[in-house]
This record gives structure tokens, sequence and C-alpha cells, in this order.
């Protein structure tokens, strides 16, 4: 089984954005433009809009327009919006642009285009996409690139669907003129996500540093707005100081952020972030393009999008004559946090431990005893040979190569089985001290010590072949 999603991302460490002038923290504010490409009657939709007002509880009228709910949206444009503008003055701003609601406000759209905002778009009608057939999507996209283009004069480089469907960033990265696809939550800086075998860059938004949470109970004034958005600041600033820089999203709404009471708290964030140094104030644009040229795409091997037959090629060695590990690893679930060495290494750690007894005992079997007959006679796999060389197991006295004999022939007959050890892990004399030491043990406990120590050296041989 495949699985799709990708919960390691870039792991503990993750890349150094290397923030123009240094910064510790990059500061991206989205104005989302919806007012006037909500669902609507009179937009053709079938029911009036119910998301993200002042409604509490509100629910779609089918057939009907809804007066309350469509002046609430009229507030957006003709009230909220006015007022975030003159508050974000000189700040680099993006606007999520409905492309509809756009075609239907010419002067803000005109205001925003003069203030040099990015102007990325927020899909062609602000609808819930999750049961609209894929082709009919495609269409939307492709209309709203086409409307978008018409009503700003340049096309969009950014794509945020919002109320996305499981073929938004699909249909985002084939679109094919896209910079950043912004469909997701899954970060805290930019990452590469490959489609079909095409790199597209996604730039993360946000849902909780963003204030949609004054309509669903999340903020019920604009202090509570400050103290999250300055909190989140806070954060991400002194960690930039510790070289773990990030990229905080704030995503506003006309119609929510712009009543003059939550206003207040956006204003009282301004001015914090204003009075500390290390900030970068920019656009997803801008972010995106120092992302690419930053940290470019670099192809990476992926284990879990193999084939079977090509995995077992590439990872049947990886238990010592065994390539039954990779081919229930294959068949088992496998997604993105496999194709790091850790990641496949616990993914094979745990087929190997489900097998059989009789199974796991054939395992270590199957692996040579050190500095034994097989290294004598160079039969050892290229695995093998290796790691014996680096613990310097292939130059050895001929007193150092009796005593390996003498200690490899007590440990299987008192145990039935080789004496394993990760050999990378130690050096010669360390190697020895350990089969001196544990020769005498029950062979319960040696049982336990060798398989763990398969599955270390499984780790390590993955280490040597994915880095």
């Amino acid at each position: 089984m495949r699985y799709s999603r990708d919960m390691r991302g870039y792991g503990a460490e993750a890349p150094d954005p290397e923030w123009p002038g240094g910064a510790r923290i990059a500061v991206q504010i989205v104005v989302n433009y919806e007012e006037g490409g909500e669902n609507s009657i009179e937009h053709g939709d079938a029911a009036s809009e119910a998301f993200l007002s002042e409604i509490v509880g509100a629910q779609p009228w089918p057939g009907q327009r809804h007066w309350n709910m469509e002046t609430i949206y009229d507030y957006g444009a003709r009230a909220g919006f006015w007022r975030l503008y003159r508050m974000l003055e000189g700040i680099p701003v993006t606007c999520y642009g409905v492309a509809t609601a756009l075609a239907r406000s010419p002067e803000q759209t005109r205001a925003m285009i003069d203030a040099g905002w990015e102007m990325a778009t927020h899909g062609l009608k602000w609808i819930d996409y999750r049961d609209v057939p894929r082709e009919v999507e495609a269409e939307h996209i492709r209309q709203a690139v086409e409307l978008h283009t018409q009503v700003t004069g340049t096309r969009p480089l950014g794509f945020y669907q919002g109320r996305a469907s499981m073929n938004t960033v699909p249909l985002g990265c084939e679109e094919g003129g896209f910079e950043y696809l912004a469909d997701t939550y899954a970060d805290e800086l930019p990452f590469w996500h490959v489609h079909n075998g095409h790199p597209q860059l996604m730039v993360p938004y946000t849902l909780d540093a963003n204030d949609m949470r004054f309509a669903n109970g999340g903020f019920t004034n604009g202090e509570e707005f400050f103290l999250y958005l300055r909190d989140a600041f806070d954060c991400m600033w002194r960690e930039g100081g510790e070289g773990r820089a990030r990229m905080l999203s704030i995503g506003l709404h006309c119609r929510l952020a712009g009543r003059p009471g939550r206003a207040e708290g956006l204003k009282r964030f301004l001015n914090h972030a204003r009075a500390h140094e290390g900030v970068w104030f920019a656009t997803r644009l801008d972010i995106a393009r120092h992302w690419a040229a930053t940290h470019p795409y670099v192809a990476t091997e992926r284990p879990w999008q193999t084939d079977r037959a090509a995995f077992v090629e590439r990872f049947g060695s990886i238990f010592e004559h065994s390539p039954w590990v990779a081919e229930r690893t294959w068949d088992g679930e496998m997604g993105a946090a496999h194709d790091s060495a850790e990641g496949l290494a616990a993914a094979m750690a745990r087929h190997f431990r489900a097998a059989s007894d009789d199974e796991r005992l054939a395992v270590l079997r199957a692996h040579p005893d050190l500095a034994g007959k097989l290294a004598a006679a160079r039969r050892l796999t290229a695995e093998s040979t290796a790691e014996q060389a680096s613990a310097g197991l292939d130059a050895l006295t001929d007193a150092e190569r009796a005593e390996f004999t003498r200690l490899n022939e007590a440990y299987v007959a008192r145990h039935g089985f080789p004496f394993i050890i990760a050999v990378r892990d130690h050096d010669k004399s360390g190697i020895m001290v350990a089969m001196a030491r544990r020769v005498d043990n029950d062979s319960a406990t040696e049982r336990a010590e060798a398989e763990r120590q398969v599955m270390r050296i499984a780790e390590l041989r993955l280490k040597q072949m994915l880095g």
C-alpha cells in the first residue's frame, strides 16, 4: 500500500532559509479578497453563503438570497478593505483574490495593484470544491487565471483555492504557470512537491494565525488576536536567533479583521513586529522566488515510489541473504516517511520483528563469521566485505585471526548462530572484547542481542546507501 501523506517533511533539522539580510523571521501577510465571489443565487450558485461571517450557526439557504449574509460581505468590500489597506501601507502584502470578486471591485483592485501588492489567485469562486468533479474544478482554475489576467493585467503566479478538494494541488501543478501553490498547512517553510515527476514549490498557508477564528469562536476580540500573533512572532523570532528561521503567515479577511474592534489588534501586532530587528516582511511570491533560488529542487531517491522488483533489487541485501524482508516491506504501507535511511530502516525492522521465530533465526545464520573462512576466501557479500574492512578485520595478525577463529567456534557451538555485531560502530579491539564478553551469555540473551545488531546493521547499510 502506498501512503500519500508526507509526515516527515524536513525532519529534525530543517534547512536554513537564508532569508535576505540574515533575517530571523519572514512575516507574510495575506488579505483574502472574497467579497463578491462567495456563494450567492445572484452568482449562479444553488444556495446562499454560510461560511466566515458574523452570523452564528449560519446555514445555506437553498434557492434563496440571504440579505444579512450578503450585506456582511458587502461591508468587507465597502469599509473593511479600506481600513486594512490604510493600516498595511508600506508593508509587502499578498492578495488572495477570488477572480469574480476582483472583477466586481475595480476600485479596490486598482488600489492593491497601485500599492504593489502581489495579486495571487484565490480561484474563480469562493466555494467548497470537495464534491466538484475534477474536470469542472480544472475548468474553474483555467477561467480564474483568464479572468484574473483580464482584470489585473497580469496572470497570477500564486494559487490558493482555500476550500480545496483532493484534486486542487494536482490541478494547480498541471496548470503549469504557478510559481507556488499555497493549499497546504503542512510546514513553516516552503517545500518542493513532486507531481507526475515534476517539482512544484509549495508555500504553506495558515489557519491558526488567521482572523477566520473570529467567525468560528477562536478569537472574541482584537486583544486575543494580537496576543496570538505576538506569541507566534516571538517564538519564531527567538528560534530564528537559534539558527531555526521560519516563516510566519498571517491571514486576514476584509469583513473580519476589517472591523474596528479587531483591526486594533492587528495594528498592535504590526507595531510589535516593526520594533524588532531581523524581520523580513515579504509577499508570498518574494518568499517563493527566494526559496527557489536558495534551495532549488534536487531530485532524491524515493524508495516508496519504486516498483517492487526494483525495490527488492536495491534493498534485498540489507538483511543478509534475506530479500523477503524487503519484499514484505514493499508489500506493506510505505510513504514519504520511508525515503530516509531511518524511516526505511524502521519499516524493515518492523517486518523483521513480525517474522516467525524460524525466519528470524535464518537471518542470523545467514551472517558470516567475523574474519572467518568466507572472508578469507573473499566470498562475503559486498556489504559484509566493506563492513569488516571498516573495522580492520581484513588486516589481522596471525594471533588475532586465531583468536577470532576460537571465539567464533565457541560462540556458534554455544548459541547455534554466528556472533553478530554492527562492526561500523566499533573498532577491531572493541569487537574482540565484545565477543569474549558475550560468548558466555545465555542463548536467549544473545538471541535478542543478535537481532538488535542485525537491525542496527540494516540501518547503517541504509545510511550508506541513502545518506
